[in-house]
């Protein structure tokens, strides 16, 4: 009867012992869901201001192809000829 009573003891110590990993595990799972959470909203703001000082690169760029920087003569001459062709279809538009 006493080995009943001390196997008993050693099942209710052990699942003692798991309930705690149990719960310890469920709060470390909460913190480190959190922390994703974080990390997540983190990379979106980051990827929005990539994509922000992307447009805002080629904003730049197109300013200097159409104040005629030497680095853009090439793009500034393309630039004002398909802008030329718009305003030549406007035209054309208008006239009908």
């Amino acid at each position: 009867m006493s080995e009943i009573v001390q196997i008993i003891d050693s099942l209710e110590s052990k699942i003692g012992s798991l309930l705690n990993k149990i719960v310890s595990l469920e709060e470390k799972n909460k913190i480190l869901e959190a922390e994703l959470n974080k990390s997540t909203i983190a990379y979106q703001n980051q990827l929005k201001a990539v994509e922000t000082l992307k447009k805002e690169y080629e904003s730049l760029k197109l300013t200097n192809s159409l104040l005629g920087s030497e680095d853009y003569k090439r793009d500034t001459k393309l630039k004002i000829n398909s802008l030329i062709r718009e305003i030549d279809y406007c035209i054309a538009q208008l006239s009908d």
